[in-house]
């Protein structure tokens, strides 16, 4: 700018005022854009997105490339698609009990005319809170309102020859929780590979000990075999009821060592990690069935990757001080269950842990008893599993509810841990963990292959 020119420091720039003739129909565009957006709410406007990133199973998949996870991870590129019969479902797992108001189905071609949307506090028992015989495919936004920490789609009858196929199943409202997810494929390793089974279930053992001992060195026993990852990392397992596989890591006779426990049999897989008696090593398993089911239960990856004694420290600072000692008893080997350790048996520092809270809800068991579920424990199952999460005094509908669970105490703050470093934070902590489906039993029928890591 030329220096014999002034500038005004306030100096405002020149308006020019529009042509009138375009002044009228540029104010009615917007006053009509203006009354549309007030008139028609947001299309997420009934609540909070709470299935994204969230565990999904299925009844069955079409392929590899289909399963149920892609129509809960945000992206409308992948999808889940079911095998070509009816009936079939799709359920996602919220993480504790919310509050549903909207589900949002992003149909593939392969759309459902009749089909539920149904609610589950346990995964078990379902109530419907939508039903149609008229589908029409692409996207349908409905309007619900229930509430379950489990929500499904059940189809009925298919659109077209193919399966039911969804790029998204969003579901919307308050509440939820946040779940641990599965370990990564990676860890799991090449499935492809897995021989089929002429027995009942073809079993694969993989070492995750990081490197501190060789398949050489990790050992699986069942039914009288004993054999290391090296000389045979594959069992043929016939059919066999109330049965368990030990795992081994040094020798065949180390006191490092765990179990998982199973009935196979009639072409159905049944069977959990356990930590009912103790933790001794680092387990998760991943059960696959012919139609396409595909489910992991154990433990988190996070425990395989910590060190033996970071987890030992990590119960030690997550559990109250009575609990601590459930580390020391027989460290280094196992963290023993509550009601195996003296201090909270008969006579024990800690024998009436359970005494007074157990009174008011009507009881009276031993503490032992309590974290055992056995004496008069044992035939009652949903008292047992109140008292041990701290739900017995509550509503019997707040019972169930995972987000009452471990509160306040005194609980089971042992089978707390155990499913806060859990899949999907199911576990068995205590015996009757598997009321309101909190524990790591699974079934499915036509089982192909069962892998289970093996950490230390």
């Amino acid at each position: 700018m030329p220096s014999n020119i002034p500038v005004l420091a306030h100096q405002q720039p020149v308006r020019h005022r529009p042509k009138p003739f375009l002044v009228l129909p540029v104010l009615v565009a917007l006053l009509a854009a203006f009354l549309v957006a007030v008139a028609q709410p947001s299309a997420h406007a009934a609540g909070t997105l709470l299935s994204q990133g969230k565990p999904a199973t299925a009844s069955s998949t079409e392929a590899v490339g289909t399963a149920a996870s892609a129509a809960v991870d945000g992206s409308t590129t992948t999808r889940w698609s079911s095998a070509f019969s009816d009936p079939q479902w799709l359920q996602v797992d919220l993480g504790a009990t919310a509050q549903i108001s909207q589900v949002v189905l992003n149909w593939e071609a392969a759309y459902g005319t009749a089909f539920q949307i149904q609610t589950s506090a346990d995964g078990t028992t379902w109530t419907s809170i939508y039903s149609t015989t008229t589908g029409t495919g692409g996207v349908q936004t409905l309007n619900v309102t229930g509430s379950g920490r489990y929500v499904r789609l059940y189809g009925t009858a298919r659109a077209t020859p193919y399966g039911y196929s969804l790029w998204e199943f969003q579901v919307y409202g308050t509440g939820g929780g946040t779940t641990t997810p599965p370990p990564t494929d990676a860890f799991w390793g090449d499935t492809s590979t897995i021989p089929a089974a002429q027995n009942a279930i073809e079993v694969k053992i993989l070492n995750r000990t990081n490197g501190a001992y060789p398949d050489s060195q990790v050992y699986w026993s069942f039914n009288g075999q004993t054999h290391s990852i090296a000389d045979q990392p594959y069992l043929d397992m016939p059919a066999n009821s109330s049965g368990r596989m030990y795992f081994y890591v040094g020798s065949a006779a180390s006191q490092y060592y765990d179990f998982i426990e199973f009935t196979v049999g009639g072409g159905v897989f049944n069977g959990n990690t356990t930590r009912v008696d103790a933790w001794g090593l680092p387990l998760a398993m991943r059960l696959h069935a012919s139609d396409g089911y595909d489910v992991q239960v154990g433990d988190t990856q996070t425990i395989f990757n910590e060190s033996r004694s970071q987890v030992f420290q990590d119960f030690i600072n997550a559990v109250p001080q009575p609990f601590q000692v459930l580390a020391k008893t027989q460290a280094p080997y196992r963290i023993i269950a509550p009601g195996s350790d003296p201090s909270f048996q008969p006579g024990g520092v800690n024998a009436n842990y359970f005494t007074s809270y157990a009174q008011s809800a009507g009881v009276n068991e031993t503490t032992q008893y309590i974290f055992g579920c056995a004496g008069t424990m044992a035939s009652n199952p949903t008292m047992c599993a109140a008292l041990n999460r701290h739900v017995a005094t509550l509503p019997s509908s707040s019972q169930s509810d995972p987000t009452k669970f471990y509160l306040s105490g005194p609980a089971n703050y042992y089978a707390k841990f155990w499913h806060d470093k859990a899949i999907n934070n199911l576990a068995y902590g205590f015996p009757y963990d598997d009321v309101a489906g909190q524990s790591s039993f699974i079934s499915h029928a036509n089982p192909q292959w069962l892998e289970v890591a093996v950490g230390f």
